[in-house]
């Protein structure tokens, strides 16, 4: 090994949750090297809507953690010249259960522990965003915590600022095979390092599957599409409505709740069945990003359904008007989901970290996670 061949952390995956941790180790002064199996990373972390999405995390640690994410995703923004729109959220009701929940929410939260959000009426809605649905509205919640990124930009431009500004060494198309500190072997490189961090999301297979057999952890299979739309307007803030209020921690502690669930599950079995709730963003071109729907098992068929695309385009309609939409793009996005709990955090050996199981949030919490992780490790002497 020569000289070039060393530095003081290796992160394994080039995914939100590796740029995060190489974010903070290079913002502390370490030489980091990153690898990442594929030549740009092409997993979850650019299969997804592009939501900071603070207002869906429950009150404490994951709302905490999400509105640090979203500072450091304003700085990080600004710095590597990536679009980000502070654009909040509407949650749209259109029972009375449903606005039941949100005013249950507003009572338990409003202006509390950093939620800046307010029930609106339907008009001030409609105020918010010109595509919001007005027959049957009763009201929503808005938030303004809620910001948009382009994803697919921000997942392949991040890691050359990095490198560009601090000097991160990026090994794409490496795949680690092994971790045995201080050495770490690639398909063609071997490194000396002293300590490593493992984000390898989806693929938890390849490096320390025991670590996983043991715990309660399973695959999340998402579908989502994005349109071109012909009137080529803004929708001002990202859009949801009442199913997203079962979808979300942040509404588990709403007595309510119960009673919107039973309506559902009642009227809309199907789509319980599914997991869906549907969101719709917009990115920095104008297009329309839609989804989702949510299938959990270790191992996911290749194949989409078209009647679950179908199902989350007839409940898209029953709140959003945006009239004559083209699909450009279908796809799906697997993530790791443990059960019970925000994330993985294990040491399965000394000087190793497993960061994983972020449940689909991401964008959401990851630089938040990665900074408690670099001030906690800082602290310790490393070899």
């Amino acid at each position: 090994m020569n000289q070039h061949q060393s530095a003081d952390i290796a992160i394994v995956g080039g995914g939100i949750v590796g740029l995060a941790h190489a974010y903070m180790a290079l913002e502390r002064g370490y030489r980091v090297v990153l690898f990442e199996r594929e030549q740009f990373a092409i997993g979850a972390s650019v299969r997804n809507f592009g939501l900071v999405w603070p207002i869906g995390q429950e009150p404490g640690e994951g709302f905490d953690r999400a509105l640090r994410s979203r500072e450091h995703w304003m700085n990080v923004a600004r710095e590597a010249g990536l679009w980000i729109n502070q654009n909040g959220s509407l949650h749209l009701a259109y029972h009375e259960d449903e606005l039941e929940v949100l005013q249950e929410f507003v009572d338990l939260y409003g202006g509390v522990d950093g939620y800046q959000c307010t029930l609106l009426s339907a008009d001030q809605a409609k105020n918010k965003s010109s595509v919001v649905k007005t027959k049957n509205l009763k009201g929503a919640l808005w938030s303004g915590t809620e910001c948009t990124v382009n994803p697919r930009e921000a997942i392949r431009r991040i890691p050359k600022w990095l490198a560009e500004k601090y000097g991160l060494i990026l090994r794409f198309g490496e795949v680690v095979k092994s971790i045995s500190l201080p050495k770490v072997e690639t398909s063609r490189e071997t490194w000396k390092v002293d300590k490593v961090y493992v984000c390898s999301g989806a693929d938890f297979e390849t490096l320390y599957p025991d670590v996983y057999d043991r715990l309660d952890i399973t695959k999340c299979k998402l579908q989502m599409m994005k349109a071109a739309w012909r009137s080529v307007q803004s929708i001002g803030p990202s859009l949801c409505a009442g199913l997203t209020l079962r979808h979300y921690a942040a509404f588990n502690k709403c007595t309510s709740l119960s009673k919107l669930d039973k309506r559902y599950d009642k009227e809309e079995g199907k789509l319980k069945e599914n997991g869906i709730h549907v969101l719709l963003a917009q990115n920095n071109a104008g297009e329309l990003i839609i989804g989702d729907s949510h299938h959990y098992q270790l191992t996911h068929e290749p194949f989409d359904s078209e009647e679950v695309n179908q199902m989350i385009l007839t409940y898209l309609t029953s709140f959003a008007e945006v009239g004559d939409i083209e699909i450009l793009e279908r796809w799906h996005g697997i993530y790791p989901k443990l059960n019970g709990s925000l994330n993985l955090l294990v040491e399965p050996e000394p000087g190793v970290t497993v960061v994983n199981c972020l449940g689909g949030a991401g964008m959401t919490l990851s630089f938040g996670l990665a900074e408690e992780i670099l001030e906690r490790d800082s602290n310790k002497v490393f070899r």
